[in-house]
């Protein structure tokens, strides 16, 4: 093997180490002649933990320094959690993979005394910093009361008791990756808590110009996952989506045949735009454009226009 040594960027949280550090060893593993080692770079989303993520606006706050660094040739490749991965990368940058996904539930972790999120007291204080998990449960129960937190997921787990909550909500991947499972109280079904965009999926990115490395990682792309991650990324890129509006998705794959369910909410969960479509797994991005203009003419358009400050949603029924 030519190349000796490959060097992975990434944030400096314990879970992006955990993944990061798991890319490394199924490489060492594979390659046993390669040398891996981990850059820590601190991204833009790392330094601002004070305020809630929808008031810092922006795309791409927990990877632009990354990818930079990458262009620089400092690092060879990125790790990312998908969720985080904006729909459109730099010249001369590309998403190679995405990896088999893990749980891509929500889950809660309830006060001690409680049984059951669905048992919570009226008023019951839930700590989460998603817009979206924030708006799909304000429309189960208009009565919580939401509480921002941010930080890493022990950080998150601690504020149950600092900040006097009912419960925390979190995601399942995050959790089983760190060894918290034994800490969940409960699993949020997906009609619910619907995931976000590549919820639970790894995405490893690459310079579209080196072949070298870009013929190292490609065994670590799972085509049932990277089907339904492009689906779901297709929507977000056809709604424009940020941080400041709840949208959600998640794909299914069986056989050939995907099936892609989304949402679009107002910020205070009092309107919940839901969509559904099927067909060919190949035709991921088309199905996943398709959903998004469904909903853009059922509502969601209204809904984006209001938080983007803009009338760039008014599909004609025939382009749907």
């Amino acid at each position: 093997m030519a190349k000796k040594k490959l060097k992975i960027g990434t944030r400096a949280s314990q879970l992006a180490l955990w993944q990061a550090n798991w890319v490394r060893q199924q490489l060492e593993n594979r390659y046993p002649d390669l040398e891996v080692e981990l850059v820590k770079i601190k991204t833009q989303g790392d330094k601002i933990l004070d305020v809630p993520l929808a008031m810092v606006g922006g795309k791409g706050l927990f990877v632009k320094e990354i990818e930079e660094a990458m262009l620089r040739g400092e690092v060879d490749i990125a790790v990312h959690s998908m969720k985080d991965v904006p729909t459109v990368f730099p010249d001369g940058l590309d998403l190679r993979c995405i990896t088999a996904r893990e749980d891509v539930r929500d889950i809660c972790i309830l006060k001690p005394g409680y049984k059951s999120f669905r048992d919570l007291p009226p008023g019951a204080r839930i700590g989460t910093s998603s817009l979206r998990r924030k708006a799909q449960l304000l429309q189960l129960r208009p009565d919580f009361r939401m509480v921002d937190i941010r930080g890493n997921v022990e950080t998150r787990i601690r504020k149950l008791t600092e900040e006097d909550l009912d419960a925390v909500v979190l995601a399942a991947a995050g959790m089983k990756r760190l060894g918290f499972a034994e800490q969940i109280s409960e699993y949020l079904p997906v009609d619910i808590s619907l995931p976000a965009i590549g919820q639970g999926a790894l995405g490893l990115e690459s310079r579209i110009d080196d072949d070298e490395t870009n013929a190292l990682i490609d065994f670590f792309n799972e085509p049932a996952t990277a089907a339904a991650v492009t689906a779901e990324r297709a929507l977000l890129a056809r709604l424009e989506g940020g941080c400041q509006v709840p949208i959600a998705a998640y794909a299914t794959v069986e056989g050939q045949t995907m099936t892609l369910r989304g949402l679009v909410a107002s910020v205070d969960g009092a309107e919940v735009i839901r969509g559904e479509i099927s067909g060919p797994s190949g035709e991921a991005t088309r199905l996943g454009t398709a959903l998004a203009d469904d909903l853009i003419l059922r509502g969601a358009g209204r809904i984006l226009n209001e938080v983007y400050g803009t009338e760039t949603f008014q599909p004609d029924r025939e382009d749907v």
